[in-house]
C-alpha cells in the first residue's frame, strides 16, 4: 500500500475493481434511495389531502355566506319595494318587521316589532310592497298589534279602480277573502276589478290597493250583488311591513 501510494504501480487494478463493484455500490444504495423517495411522497400526499380539507372547509363557509348574502338581497328587494310605495298622502313611514301570528283561527292580526316608542299609534296604516294590509289597533313601547283587512271586524272604504264608483269592503275571516257591502245589482263591477282605497273618513291613504274583484254573483230578484275579492296584500307570505301615516291624519281615530 505504501509502495503503491507513492508509486501507482496498482493504478490500472483500482480501476478495474472500481469498474467491477459499481453495480454493487448501485444496488447497496437502493434501500436509502427507496425510502427516500417513499417519504417525500408521502409528505406530500399528506400535504395534499389536509389542504384538500382545508379548501373543502373553506368552499363550505362560502357557501354558507353566499347563502346569507342571497338572504340579504331578496330582503333589500323587499324594502325597496316597500319605500317605493309612496303616497302625496303619506307624510313619514317606517318598516317594521313581523314577529309573531295570532294562532287564534278567528282573528286575523299578528304583532310587529315597532310601538309608541317608534312613534306608531292606534289607527295607524300599514301596508307591504303590494296593497295595504290593515291598521294598527293595540300599541305599546316596542311592540304593535296588527288587525288584518281580512279580519272578520274590519272595514274598509274602497273605491273601483276603473269607474270610481265607491263601496266598503269588509273582512270575511278567511285570510284570502273580503267582500263588498251592500252591492246594489245595478252597480257597475266586474271580475279583475282592482279595488283602491278611497280615502273616505282619513283613516286610509288614498289610492293604494285594496283587493282586486274575484267573484261577482247576481241573483234575480235580489236587491245587492254578492262581490267576492281576493286581498292585494300578501298578507300570508309577507315579513316585513311598512307603516305610514300623515301628521294631519294621526289623531284622527
Amino acid at each position: 500500500m505504501f509502495i503503491d501510494h507513492h508509486e501507482q504501480h496498482l493504478k490500472g487494478l483500482r480501476k478495474t475493481l472500481a469498474t467491477l463493484i459499481t453495480p454493487i455500490v448501485y444496488l447497496a444504495d437502493i434501500p436509502g434511495e427507496f425510502f427516500s423517495w417513499g417519504g417525500e411522497n408521502l409528505i406530500t400526499r399528506g400535504q395534499l389531502r389536509q389542504e384538500n380539507a382545508h379548501l373543502r372547509d373553506e368552499s363550505l363557509i362560502l357557501k354558507a355566506q353566499l347563502q346569507t348574502l342571497v338572504g340579504l338581497q331578496a330582503e333589500n328587494a323587499r324594502l325597496r319595494s316597500l319605500l317605493g310605495a309612496e303616497n302625496k298622502w303619506v307624510d313619514k313611514k317606517l318598516v317594521a318587521e313581523i314577529i309573531q301570528i295570532d294562532s287564534d283561527p278567528f282573528s286575523l292580526n299578528f304583532l310587529i316589532n315597532k310601538g309608541s316608542s317608534h312613534d306608531v299609534f292606534v289607527g295607524q296604516t300599514v301596508i307591504d310592497a303590494y296593497g295595504i294590509v290593515g291598521q294598527v289597533i293595540e300599541v305599546s313601547p316596542y311592540y304593535s298589534r296588527v288587525l288584518m283587512v281580512t279580519d272578520a271586524t274590519h272595514a274598509i272604504p274602497v273605491r273601483v279602480n276603473r269607474n270610481g264608483v265607491r263601496s266598503v269592503l269588509v273582512g270575511t275571516g278567511q285570510i284570502d277573502t273580503l267582500e263588498l257591502q251592500f252591492v246594489p245589482d245595478t252597480m257597475d263591477i266586474k271580475v279583475g276589478d282592482l279595488l283602491l282605497s278611497s280615502g273616505l273618513g282619513q283613516k286610509f291613504p288614498d289610492g293604494y290597493p285594496v283587493a282586486t274583484v274575484k267573484k261577482v254573483e247576481r241573483n234575480p230578484g235580489e236587491a245587492y250583488t254578492r262581490v267576492i275579492a281576493t286581498p292585494a296584500a300578501k298578507l300570508a307570505q309577507s315579513s316585513l311591513v311598512l307603516l305610514v301615516w300623515s301628521e294631519k291624519t294621526r289623531g284622527i281615530e
